[in-house]
């Protein structure tokens, strides 16, 4: 599997599309903010002859959802995210403004709705999802087992976690749930984080400060 990542918006939210030798792709958190960002997404799968196939959220926070219109209108794909994380959808207006970000067009609606143990089927390539809540209520991690992948969204991060402090956060779930579901996986799994550097999985084990 290849990986492409762009950092977008005001909060340099990791974007990321995954494909294979069969051409087709996903994207997860297309959080493109500008016009400019938004192009070189396009460009990029234009120039690599991708077919997007899927847009997949690992939560619904508006810096990760920023781009959702343009998948769908560009590509005509709908967002699959959590039920447990709708009600960011229908108040990511009065969130975004929190965060200073005004006037924006509301983000089109989840087109379906992801569960724990569920896979992701594109080209040649699986991905399984696991729900870890905490940082937001439906968080969702996306898992490769061939290639010893894991998109962790907002969960993990290279020495640190989510923040639980936003609606719907909950520090104690979101600890457990990334010491009994992530630090399980074998070390050499890569780690792509929702914003910042990759990682992996032993690189935590051993020197996450906030799981010890």
């Amino acid at each position: 599997m290849y990986i492409k990542i762009f950092v977008n918006n005001p909060w340099q939210e990791n974007t990321i599309v995954l494909y294979d030798a069969s051409r087709e792709a996903v994207v997860i958190d297309c959080g493109c903010f500008s016009e400019a960002e938004e192009r070189q997404v396009r460009e990029f799968l234009e120039r690599e002859q991708l077919t997007p196939v899927a847009l997949l959220d690992t939560h619904l926070h508006i810096d990760h959802i920023l781009g959702n219109h343009f998948m769908k209108s560009a590509y005509g794909l709908e967002a699959q995210a959590s039920r447990d994380d709708q009600f960011l959808i229908d108040h990511a207006v009065e969130y975004a403004a929190m965060l200073g970000l005004r006037g924006i067009t509301p983000p089109p609606a989840v087109g379906k709705f992801l569960k724990e143990g569920e896979v992701i089927r594109f080209g040649n390539s699986e991905l399984e999802v696991i729900a870890v809540p905490g940082h937001s209520p439906g968080g969702l991690c996306y898992y490769s087992r061939e290639d010893r992948l894991l998109i962790a969204g907002d969960v993990l991060f290279a020495g640190s976690v989510g923040r639980a402090d936003l609606p719907g956060g909950n520090a104690a779930l979101l600890i457990s749930g990334i010491r009994e579901k992530l630090l399980t996986l074998p070390e050499e799994v890569r780690v792509i984080a929702g914003h910042g550097p990759s990682t992996t999985i032993g690189e935590e084990k051993r020197y996450n400060p906030f799981l010890h």
